[in-house]
């Protein structure tokens, strides 16, 4: 049934005849007739009686008249809404954000976003890098930060921060008494290292490959606080972002530089190359760019 229809029928009704609705549609009294004659070949009952100038419901045009106006108000909710979506004054945006990477950079970044659209609703992932690389491809959320390198290819990548490793280590281990240490001299410590989904595990591992030595993994942990406890306590050594290194007690840890080689944290806000962004997710993205090109915690430019 045509929605056009529709409405010249519903308008007919409320203006009480044909001439009335063709001025109100700006339609000729001819096309308005056709569009309820139309209707009533179609479900094969009259819907209007005529009388004169004058046009009144039958019964079937009485069912026909109230369902009308609630297709027809349904369909104006839907513009309506889609047109809120469109200014970003509503809508979901679904985010992936690595547990070391949420406090590093994004609490500004999500206040700034809330207040400028309050009727978005956040929905956010706290998984390991190579998790939210993965629900990116999958389409399960629509942007998430990871470390660098990724794949260009696939992903559309917006440059965050840049930052080192360090180590940390027990302010009573021997290299507690050093100004920095290689991967090498850890070659006999136990690591406190970061899950498998975590980027920064394989490329951990990988450098520790490069340098000749197979660590010896004491925990793992997806939680930059618990591991930095663990080292409190004397399990192994852990390499965590000079970033997150400053919010540790010095009282209780050890940072001390990597002299060789140097362990790179460069993040990066990532989605699927070529995919359709809803609108809050673009609004989102220039939040982000706008914070990254202030140089916010770090950023780049």
């Amino acid at each position: 049934m045509d929605v056009r229809n529709l409405v010249a029928f519903v308008e007919v009704v409320r203006r009480g005849g044909f001439s009335r609705a063709s001025e109100a549609l700006h339609l000729t009294q001819s096309a308005v007739s056709k569009a309820v004659k139309a209707i009533e070949e179609e479900l094969g009952q009259p819907l209007l009686v005529r009388l004169g100038r004058r046009a009144t419901l039958t019964d079937a045009g009485q069912v026909v008249f109230d369902r009308a106006q609630a297709v027809l108000s349904a369909l104006h909710a839907i513009e309506e809404e889609v047109a809120e979506v469109g200014a970003v004054r509503r809508g979901h945006l679904r985010l992936g954000i690595p547990p070391m990477v949420g406090g590093a950079f994004f609490p500004p970044v999500l206040g700034e976003f809330r207040a400028a659209y309050p009727g978005v609703v956040l929905q956010l992932r706290e998984v390991g890098a190579l998790r939210v690389e993965a629900l990116v491809l999958e389409g399960e959320i629509e942007a998430g930060a990871t470390v660098l390198p990724t794949d260009r290819s696939v992903f559309e990548a917006l440059p965050l921060m840049r930052d080192v490793l360090r180590a940390v280590v027990h302010p009573k281990s021997p290299l507690a008494r050093r100004r920095s240490v290689a991967l090498r001299d850890l070659e006999d410590v136990p690591f406190v290292l970061y899950r498998e989904d975590f980027a920064l595990h394989g490329h951990i591992l990988e450098a520790c490959r490069r340098a000749g030595i197979s660590p010896k993994v004491a925990a793992e942990s997806s939680q930059w606080d618990f591991m930095a406890a663990l080292v409190a306590a004397d399990v192994g050594v852990a390499l965590l972002p000079r970033t997150i290194c400053r919010r540790l007690d010095p009282a209780q840890v050890k940072v001390l530089p990597l002299a060789e080689p140097e362990l790179r944290w460069d993040l990066a806000l990532v989605w699927k190359r070529g995919r359709y962004l809803p609108p809050p997710a673009r609004a989102f993205i220039e939040v982000v760019r706008r914070h990254a090109e202030a140089g916010a915690a770090g950023a780049l430019p």
